[in-house]
């Protein structure tokens, strides 16, 4: 079993002294700075000026300033940059003022599991992952509960880096809910298998063959998209919510049998030994290699990629749906 830190593992007296610097005030950068302010730590940020990311530091009355400025003045540095930007803004900005003793931590291991970022060694190195977006994190820290997290201590340099990594979660407050003792290379290779089989990949291709078979079958786009995306946030709903016996005791008998007796005909043989060829990219560095070469030329194949999807039936389908459901417009 892992192991899970509370509260009462974590002090947050041992980063009162220490300033704390949020590089990238985006989605995360803004949850757990403004969550660190208000557990009492003196906390910075860094992003680029005339931004909505600067001018939401402004707002939430955190000091910011340029990623050099926040990298000289912090005793801890928290990356909360795109993957892809982290390496050269690191060796541009931040490893100039990486001095003997301080902390460098994130939120993803991808740039220190594939080597883009390799720290000195007379630093801490730490990860406190937040399971959940940074609103989510916000949120539910004001309402006094947290956000899961996953630790991870990569160099303990000091001798106190878990103390230090566990003080950074409870600040954001994920010892409230607890806080799962992983590897930098776990965290990073769990998390790359989970977006392209299951999350993002493996959903979005499920979703479109399913709405295309049932069009090319002669059934109206509009019933095929209800069928195919629309109940699905039903579905993930009742897992999210109790697992699959929750989602399973809630839909009908006809649904359970057919789904217990035919989904393994979807997901069969074939579809787990390309899950693992796909594992098997990501633990060599295969994947990690795409996907730098393709930051470094200006990101063709993903621009491409979201152009094609952008025009998929279901897309235009699914637009013209929505607009019947006002109730989805509210929370863009």
């Amino acid at each position: 079993m892992a192991k899970i830190y509370h509260d009462q593992d974590a002090d947050l007296r041992v980063l009162r002294d220490k300033t704390i610097a949020i590089i990238g005030y985006g989605n995360q950068g803004h949850a757990q700075g403004a969550n660190l302010k208000e557990s009492g730590l003196d906390v910075i940020a860094a992003d680029i000026p005339g931004t909505p990311a600067w001018k939401r530091a402004e707002q939430d009355q955190v000091k910011v300033m340029s990623v050099a400025e926040a990298s000289k003045e912090a005793d801890y540095i928290q990356i909360l940059l795109p993957d892809e930007l982290q390496s050269r803004i690191y060796r541009e900005q931040i490893a100039p003022h990486l001095e003997e003793g301080k902390i460098l931590g994130f939120s993803h291991g991808f740039n220190i599991r594939y080597f883009q970022i390799m720290p000195p060694q007379n630093v801490d190195v730490v990860m406190i992952a937040p399971k959940g977006p940074g609103d989510l994190v916000r949120r539910t820290f004001q309402d006094g509960i947290g956000v899961p997290c996953l630790v991870a201590i990569e160099q303990d340099f000091s001798g106190y880096a878990l103390k230090y990594a566990l003080s950074y979660a409870k600040g954001i407050g994920g010892t409230r809910a607890g806080v799962i003792e992983t590897t930098f290379a776990e965290e990073t290779e769990t998390d790359l298998f989970g977006e392209q089989v299951d999350l993002c990949g493996g959903v979005t291709e499920l979703i479109k063959a399913a709405f295309e078979t049932m069009v090319e079958a002669g059934y109206q786009p509009e019933i095929a998209y209800f069928e195919a995306c629309h109940e699905l946030k039903l579905i993930v709903d009742l897992i999210y919510e109790g697992g699959f016996m929750r989602m399973w005791n809630a839909v009908s008998n006809t649904a359970e049998y057919g789904g217990m007796t035919r989904g393994s005909r979807i997901i069969n043989e074939q579809s787990r030994e390309e899950m693992w060829q796909i594992l098997e990219d990501i633990q060599t560095g295969e994947f990690a290699r795409e996907w730098i070469l393709e930051g470094q030329a200006g990101l063709p194949v993903k621009k491409s990629l979201e152009q094609i999807e952008s025009e998929h039936p279901i897309e235009k389908v699914g637009e013209h749906l929505r607009s019947m459901m006002p109730w989805l417009s509210r929370k863009k």
